[in-house]
């Protein structure tokens, strides 16, 4: 009796895919196009981030934006009021974006004119993760109400991240957060990652932010 195949599907999904991430990521260099991947949980403050980024850099970068979401259009009718490129994604009921996605999305915005593209990724600390979209840099979002603790429970999204940006730290007063902690356990989960304290309400830290993605995007676009 010759018995049973054990086939690792998902390997080799994520196999397929971190191939399609890399070709992608040659082709955005050149093109001379910097993707970066912003991820987050629900209401951690991407868009009011997003949007403040936008203001800082637009003078700077010709940039382009696309919104992912299971279905609306709010976040993307949000972006078009600042005036840059942008196009939604709508994931069908899947909670991620692959490369292949990403590369849709890009093809749909348009990236002949963009040096500065970002994908601001469905709202989950966990699929979103799991899957390179092709990005050439990759960071999240923890506001200050989702707690310190975040860095423990969802481990894989710090360690794919090369920044983390703490927002809403203008109501640091009204909760149990402990900055050091946070700052603790995001560093045992990748002693690189960079961290930007924010409000992107009042605008405070928000230089830092910028920077930071400046300097990024102007060492891959070669500017």
């Amino acid at each position: 009796m010759e018995g049973y195949r054990i086939l690792e599907v998902k390997q080799s999904v994520f196999d397929n895919n971190n191939r399609a991430a890399d070709a992608l990521r040659e082709d955005l260099k050149k093109d001379r196009t910097f993707l970066l991947n912003l991820m987050s949980s629900p209401g951690s403050g991407k868009t009011t981030t997003l949007r403040r980024t936008i203001a800082a850099l637009k003078d700077e970068f010709r940039i382009g934006v696309m919104e992912a979401d299971i279905d609306s259009d709010v976040d993307a009718a949000t972006i078009e009021q600042t005036g840059v490129k942008v196009i939604q994604l709508h994931t069908g009921g899947m909670c991620h974006l692959d490369a292949g996605m990403t590369r849709q999305g890009l093809e749909g915005l348009g990236i002949e004119n963009v040096d500065l593209a970002i994908l601001e990724n469905i709202g989950n600390l966990v699929c979103p993760a799991e899957f390179d979209t092709g990005a050439v840099k990759n960071a999240t979002i923890l506001s200050v109400p989702e707690g310190h603790d975040k860095p423990l429970k969802y481990p894989l999204m710090y360690t794919v991240c090369d920044a983390l940006v703490i927002n809403k730290i203008d109501v640091l007063p009204y909760f149990d957060f402990d900055m050091e902690k946070v700052v603790e356990y995001a560093r045992m989960r990748n002693p690189k990652i960079e961290i930007f304290p924010i409000s992107a309400k009042t605008g405070e830290g928000v230089d830092a932010w910028v920077d930071w993605l400046r300097r990024q995007t102007n060492a891959f676009i070669g500017k």
